[in-house]
């Protein structure tokens, strides 16, 4: 024998080297510490998305990003007052931050700042170090779940949508009805009473097979569909507020309408012909209303209840064409909405004077979707150029009145593209809302901070696991609402109640629904409860 090793056994030392080798880079990335010898970049990285700035929530699943800067290798480090920190080496610019480390770092630190060095290594094995990147972890939580409606951005793709529900404090997103279940059905406007995801509705309306369209109700009593038509209001229920008690619900009646422009980012628009408000009584199953809320001349929408219950505020907008069949119609582009309210005792069964919380004269903007904040300070809204269905303007932008004061402002939180559909947590410290700033074709859900004194703090994208996610997703979200807890009801028995020939009919009397044609039923009743008062 020569004495020299087989060929083999040299391939497998060479091997062995280099799988140490390997292990011994594996190793040195991982470790604790940052990089030995670094230059300094001089300025913040370029990360996807950004999370600079940002207000986040203690609960609020890892927020995983990309790191847009050149490189072979990559460091980050997660810092704040309390606690080890968390470290994350590599190759990849993509950095998925460990959840349980993640988890102990915003425990201990609640109220702090969070602060995130960025280390990138070049292909000669040079180091830079970029800016600290800074945010604020807040004292308060966020409501464990969202609910949205997942749809497509072509508006000939409507068929396909579903409404799914993710965990913020995870990654993990459910759904809760796919419209394929009833055969390719609309289905919007999903609502909670309370953010409490026990009692919930949904609009829903005919698809391939026509199983009629209908507010779906789901609670302790299980699921109902309830036709809330009458021969005098005989539009289907669209937008809809639970009261705070959960013992009835506003509703809007619309006949809406899409269109389209030929020059603009985005083309498509929608607007209401004829609308009106009534209330649902979940206990009596009847639909009430009063005539300052379904005023014939009048478009009345997007209700919403105060803290307390004591006023229902709303929308309300001048018709201004007389063809209510023509599509666009007359002077579409001229239509604001002044935002109203109304007294509404509930225990009394009685509707106190119509009163103008802020006119659309005095704005020159559209007034729509208020929101109030469940500790009654706040009122949260969306003005536009005109119309009632701001995310297809780009100028949409989000609003916040002090109802102490009265006194209102446009939110820093805003974009250059539309921001609007928004919902407050449960708490009243949290709201989420769709934006459209990435593309402005795409809507995404941010979520955004209020302090006690109403200041707002810079917001964030809901994080996905793969940073990279909302690159290649093309489907918009669409009304987030913001829930302590999962949805419980099953979808199947959803799109069974749907499917199924037993409607829960709602009841007479109705009061004030607005009269659709000469010699029709009065505008209100004097018989029976919530008569308006004298």
């Amino acid at each position: 024998m020569s004495g020299r090793p087989p060929i083999r056994y040299a391939a497998a030392l060479l091997a062995c080297a280099a799988l140490l080798a390997g292990v011994w880079v594996w190793a040195a990335m991982r470790r604790p510490g940052p990089p030995g010898q670094c230059g300094r970049a001089g300025r913040p990285p370029r990360l996807s998305p950004d999370y600079a700035g940002a207000v986040i929530p203690p609960n609020i699943a890892p927020l995983n990003f990309r790191v847009a800067e050149a490189g072979v290798a990559y460091f980050v480090r997660l810092r704040s007052a309390s606690g080890e920190g968390v470290s994350v080496a590599s190759r990849s610019p993509s950095i998925t931050i460990p959840a349980k480390a993640w988890r102990d770092l915003l425990r201990r630190n609640r109220g702090a700042e969070l602060r995130l060095e960025v280390y990138a290594r070049a292909a000669d094995g040079h180091w830079d170090q970029f800016d600290t990147v800074r945010s604020t972890v807040a004292e308060d939580e966020v409501d464990s779940h969202v609910v949205y409606r997942l749809i497509h951005s072509v508006y000939n793709l409507y068929v396909t949508m579903g409404i799914y529900q993710r965990d913020l404090e995870s990654y993990d997103e459910s759904l809760v009805l796919d419209n394929a279940s009833f055969d390719d059905g609309c289905m919007n406007c999903h609502t909670f009473a309370a953010n409490r995801p026990d009692r919930m509705a949904i609009q829903v309306r005919r698809g391939r097979v026509d199983y009629g369209n209908a507010m779906v109700v789901a609670d302790q009593a299980g699921v109902r569909k309830v036709d809330t038509r009458t021969a005098v209001s005989p539009a289907p229920p669209a937008y809809m507020a639970w009261h705070p008690s959960g013992r009835l619900a506003a509703f809007s009646m619309n006949k809406v309408r899409q269109f389209f422009h030929t020059s603009r980012q985005e083309p498509r628009d929608v607007l209401d012909l004829e609308s009106d408000l009534a209330l649902y009584l979940a206990d009596s199953g009847e639909v009430v209303s009063t005539p300052d809320i379904a005023r014939p001349e009048r478009l009345e929408t997007y209700p919403a209840w105060s803290a307390d219950g004591s006023y229902l505020y709303f929308s309300s907008a001048p018709i201004l064409w007389s063809d209510r069949e023509k599509v666009p119609p007359d002077r579409f582009n001229e239509v604001r909405y002044d935002l109203m309210r109304i007294r509404c005792d509930v225990e009394a069964h009685t509707w106190g004077p119509l009163e103008t919380v802020l006119s659309a004269q005095e704005t020159g903007r559209s007034i729509t979707l208020p929101r109030l904040s469940p500790d009654g300070r706040f009122l949260l809204f969306c003005m536009s150029a005109y119309g009632c269905f701001p995310i297809h303007h780009a100028d949409a932008d989000l609003y916040m009145m002090d109802l102490r004061t009265g006194g209102y402002r446009r939110l820093e939180a805003n974009s250059e593209q539309a921001d609007t559909w928004h919902s407050w947590s449960s708490n009243g410290r949290w709201f989420v809302f769709s934006s459209k700033r990435p593309d402005g074709l795409l809507a995404r859900l941010y979520l955004a901070h209020v302090d006690e004194a109403g200041n707002v703090g810079r917001p964030f994208l809901m994080p996905q696991e793969d940073p990279s996610f909302y690159d290649t997703f093309l489907k918009t979200y669409n009304v987030p609402e913001l829930v302590t807890g999962p949805v419980r009801v099953r979808g199947e028995d959803i799109a069974g109640a749907i499917r199924s020939d037993k409607w829960a009919k709602a009841e007479l009397p109705v009061t004030a629904a607005t009269p659709r044609a000469e010699g029709g039923p009065a505008p209100y009743s004097d018989g029976g409860p919530w008569q308006p008062r004298r």
